[in-house]
Order: C-alpha cells, then structure tokens, then sequence
C-alpha cells in the first residue's frame, strides 16, 4: 500500500481521485467530495483500483501540465518511454466551458508512447459502495458498463479488454507518438443516457483551458514563494464544490495522522473553523468573488438563526446531519482502524466559529457593497451568541471528544466575533446594542489576559487554569487579539518555538508526537510578526520542502522522516502555506507590525 505522500490530486471541483506513483487509481468517489468509493484502495487492499503502468517500469516521474490538476506521470522501460496523463474533467458550464449538452463525471487517462516500445498493462477492478459491492462487467456497445447498486460506470477505450469475473484487464504495446485513451464516465445508474461522449483529446483541451482561464482570471499572487503559493491555490479550487463555494477539508477519509491510533477522521466537509484563514488565503491568492460564493453558502445552508448550536462542520451542499458510522468491513490505511464515513463533530459546540464567519465578513467588506437581509441576520446573531455565550465551555478548535474546556483560542475567536461586528456594525442594520457588545468584547479581553497566562510554563495555556501549551494560541496575534510584541505574547510564542517544536513542525501539544502544519506556518507568521525574518523565513523554507514532488501538503508530517500523515490533500496546510507566504511578503514590504 503506497504512503499517503505517494499521490497526485485531481479534481473537477464537485469530486476527487488519487494517483499512485506507479499509475494507480487508488481513491475515486464519482459522484460528490464525499460519496462512496469506487476505487478506496487506500484503505483497503481489496477495495477498488485502476492501474495503467508499463511493465518493467518503477515509480514514474510526474508534474501537473501548468497551473492544473491535470497531471502527467512519465515511466521509462528498458525498452522505451511512456507517459500517462490523468484528469478529471470539468463538467458542463464549469469554468465557462460547454463540452456537449449533459456530460456526466468524467475520469480520464491518456496513455502515450515517447521514445522506442513498452509493454503496457491495465487492470480495472471496481468496488462499488465502499468496496460492500462487486459490479456486474458487461461489454455494452463496443464499451465496458459496471452495474451494482446505486452506481453506474462505463469505461470507454479504444484498446482491447479481458473480462474477468470482478475485473477489466487488458495488455497492449505502445511504440513512439502512439495515443491510447481510457474514459471512464459516472452514469446515470437508470441507464437513461440521451448525450454522445465528448472523445478524451477534446476534455482534454477543455479541460486544460478551464484551469488557464481560471488561473488568469482569479490567481495573481507573484510576492514570496510564489510558485508554491500559485499551487496551493489551484489545490484550494480543486477542494473547492463549484455548485455551493464550500472548500472540504481533503478529499479523503480516515489517513491517520498517527500511525498505531485511531485518530482516523472523515474530512470530506466544510469545517467553519477554518472559514477566516482560508478566506484570507483565497483573498491573497485566487479571488474575493470565490471568498464571496463561500460566505453566501453559509448563508443559505445554516437557515435562520434558531436556539440550536452553530454546527461546525457540513456538507459541501449544505446538510448539516453529518452522522458518524464505522466500515467495519475495511481493513484502513496501513492496517489503521476504524475507517469512518461521516464526522461526529457536527454534534459538538465550538464557539469560535461566529469569530470565523464575522472575521470572513468583514475581511470581504470592500468586495460586498451591501450585505443581504439574510446575512445581515446570521452575522447579528453570531455576535449575540458570542456576547451571551463566551463564558461557556466548548470542545474546542481541536474538537476534543472526552469533555468541555474553558479553551482559550474559543475565548479569543469570540472576541474577534465582537471586535469585527462592532466594525461592522453600521452595515448590520438599526437598533443594535453596540454598548452590550462592546462591554462584553473587552469582558473577554481581561479574563484571556487573567484566566490563561500560567506562570508555570511562562506562557498563555491552552486553556483556562491548565499549564499545557498548546499551537492554537499562536492565533492570539494573527486574528489581532494582542501585537506579537506584547511582553507576554512574546513570550509565548518563544515559549511554543521551544517547546512544541520538532525540526520545521511544531507539534500542537507536548504529547503529540507528529508536526502539525497548520501550525507550524502560524509559528512563521508569529515570528514575521516579532521581526524576526531570519528564523520567519527559514523555518517558512523547511517546511515548504516537506510538500511532495507536486506541491501537495497533509495535514501532519512525521517530524523523523518527514512522511506526510493525515487526510490528504489537506486545505488548512496549503491555506496556512498563502498566509504565511503574505505575511513574509507584507513583511519585505512594510517592515514588522
């Protein structure tokens, strides 16, 4: 089973699949971000894949075509060279290209002759439902159909295939400027289809196209690391559902981010908490209208403000009932259990997400001439419940399973709520009590600054009365809360640099044994912010060099071997890479502060 590092990224901005180094399909959801699997190799052995490699050949060398997810792996043979392209293409209207009247999902691979002769190979071994369905295989109209359940496929090609009873396989020599390609389409499972298939040279130029127009249109970004940063972006439009503007988490399902724990979560979801910095990392790097499109989702899939808690976490359409079960029948990533398939989460209260939204909002200010009634409405009610809510316990950002804490970065998250209502106010509309949520925003000042210090550790703690440090208050001075050069935010942040770091990452708490991501660019943001450029930059560059070979970042880092954990590809780290990178250039330009 390949490392969680080993694998490309593709996306047509509604669903994802992962490639294998050696040309493996080995996670594929046709239908949605967080539908089933009809390739879940990833965990699972026996749970679905595609594989198209030349024989004798080792793992390729690969690179995106441009600034795309379209993604060029080239294998050499001791006969020859062959080169496999692989891309998902966009479908109908996406980025402003019509490719036929009603195409379906569309998987493409395009296998090319180089130089002298390879033998190819390719096996096709779908597993419908998260590998609890074996498809019926049945050549239909010179193409391969694979029925089972509430999923439909149908691979079209233009080279010979073998069927066995759970598989397609097929071997075929391909000499210099020799062209093969295998579409597979995701069907309507009724088999009503009323449309001819567009061939894979033509999605291959719309395809192409969609990311340059997108690219020029969105992507200016050309200050410190920009080549990363520029990826990062079209990694965060990959991540992204074109039908609603909510950015998932990763494309992928229980990666543990601890080899031998069960630390094995379901990611395929819009999180809250990382609302304002990937707002900011998308106002940096791609395009306000799509920050824009992402604050009028929550809009419409939160409703109208009611007496239940603001969920975290929902689905990129917009449900919020995200109920958590086990797949028993799979054996996880690497033998790690249990894989899950929903996220519990969506259950916990964590009052640092109306300090996320308001945050969104007023960073869009100047892109929104006029907030609507709607919105209008939810921003005011996040800042009521953040004024009548502060004092509470919470799961916390980290979304602790055991029990509430008073946490500090919730404390300091509804501050910020207050902080960016009251700037806000005169938009939100008449008859606002802006004395009550001044009062309490400064309420919530005094009792950070009392509550959290330990003077044990020298340091703010992770939470009230506790002397353990912990990453998550390094926010303090990015979201504004106290200047990095406040004595004992100062402090702090020395005092995370020493004791949660490990080489480049910093861990998020003391026990933990990988590097955090995430918070290892927030380390970099907090030292730009003391003036400190030289430590800023370098550590900023090391980490930078733990993204694999595409530029693709999980959630955590092995700090021993530098092995990429977690869900993959993770938007938080490659939202954490843009700040960071801004906050550097901001730096060069404008001096500390």
């Amino acid at each position: 089973m390949n490392s969680i590092g080993d694998y490309g990224f593709l996306s047509d901005c509604r669903t994802a699949a992962l490639v294998s180094r050696d040309g493996s399909i080995d996670w594929h959801c046709p239908i949605s971000f967080d539908a089933p699997s009809v390739f879940g190799r990833i965990l699972d052995p026996d749970a679905g894949h595609w594989r198209i490699a030349p024989l004798e050949a080792g793992p390729g060398t690969r690179h995106y075509l441009g600034e795309s997810l379209v993604l060029r792996t080239e294998f050499d043979t001791p006969g020859g060279a062959v080169a496999l392209t692989d891309f998902l293409a966009f479908a109908p209207g996406s980025r402003g290209h019509e490719i036929g009247k009603r195409v379906p999902r569309a998987l493409v691979r395009i296998v090319e002759g180089v130089r002298g002769q390879a033998t190819v190979e390719m096996e096709l071994a779908p597993r419908f439902e998260y590998a609890l369905t074996v498809p019926w295989l049945e050549m239909q109209g010179g193409a391969l159909e694979m029925r089972g359940g509430a999923a439909a496929l149908r691979l079209e090609t233009d080279v010979p295939l073998e069927l066995e009873r759970d598989r397609a396989t097929a071997r075929f020599q391909v000499s210099e400027d020799d062209s093969h390609a295998f579409v597979l389409w995701a069907l309507d499972p009724s088999g009503d289809e009323d449309h001819e298939h567009p061939p894979a040279r033509e999605l291959l130029q719309a395809t192409l196209e969609g990311w340059r127009s997108w690219n020029e249109l969105h992507v200016s970004y050309d200050g410190v690391a920009a080549a990363l940063a520029r990826r990062s972006a079209v990694v965060l439009q990959g991540l992204t559902d074109e039908r609603t503007g909510g950015v998932i988490a990763a494309p992928t399902t229980s990666l543990p981010a601890h080899l031998g724990r069960s630390d094995t979560w379901d990611y395929r979801y819009v999180w809250l908490r990382d609302l304002s910095f990937t707002m900011r990392a998308l106002w940096v790097a791609a395009c306000p209208t799509e920050a824009d499109r992402f604050l009028g989702f929550l809009t419409r899939s939160l409703g109208r403000p009611g007496n239940r808690h603001v969920p975290i976490v929902l689905g990129s359409d917009g449900r919020r009932d995200l109920s958590e079960r086990h797949l028993d029948h799979l054996a996880g990533h690497r033998g790690n259990q249990p894989v899950r398939v929903g996220n519990k989460a969506w259950e916990q209260r964590q009052l640092d997400v109306m300090g996320e939204v308001l945050d969104s909002a007023y960073l869009l200010r100047e892109q929104i001439a006029e907030f609507d009634s709607q919105t209008r409405e939810m921003l005011r009610d996040f800042a009521d419940r953040a004024a009548g809510g502060w004092r509470d316990p919470d799961a916390g950002m980290w979304e602790a399973r055991d029990r509430e804490r008073q946490y500090t970065s919730s404390k300091v998250m509804c501050w910020v709520a207050l902080d960016r209502a009251l700037k806000l106010a005169e938009r939100l509309g008449e008859d606002i009590d802006t004395a009550h949520w001044e009062h309490e925003r400064d309420e919530i000042h005094s009792t950070v600054l009392r509550e959290a210090w330990s003077e044990t550790i020298g340091a703010y703690a992770g939470a009230f009365g506790s002397d353990q440090l912990d990453a998550s208050v390094l926010l303090m001075p990015l979201v504004g809360f106290l200047p990095a050069t406040d004595p004992r935010m100062a402090a702090t942040i020395r005092r995370v640099e020493s004791g949660l770091s490990v080489g480049p990452l910093i861990r998020r708490w003391e026990d933990e044994e990988n590097g955090f991501v995430i918070c290892s660019y927030w380390l970099v943001e907090c030292l730009a912010l003391l003036g400190d450029e030289r430590a800023a930059r370098a550590r900023f560059e090391a980490l930078n060099g733990l993204a694999n070979d595409l530029g693709l970042m999980g959630e955590m880092n092995d700090p021993s071997s530098g092995q990429i954990m977690g869900n993959f590809p993770q938007a938080f780290s490659h939202v954490g890479m843009i700040n960071a990178a801004w906050r550097l250039t901001e730096l060069g330009r404008k001096g500390p502060g």
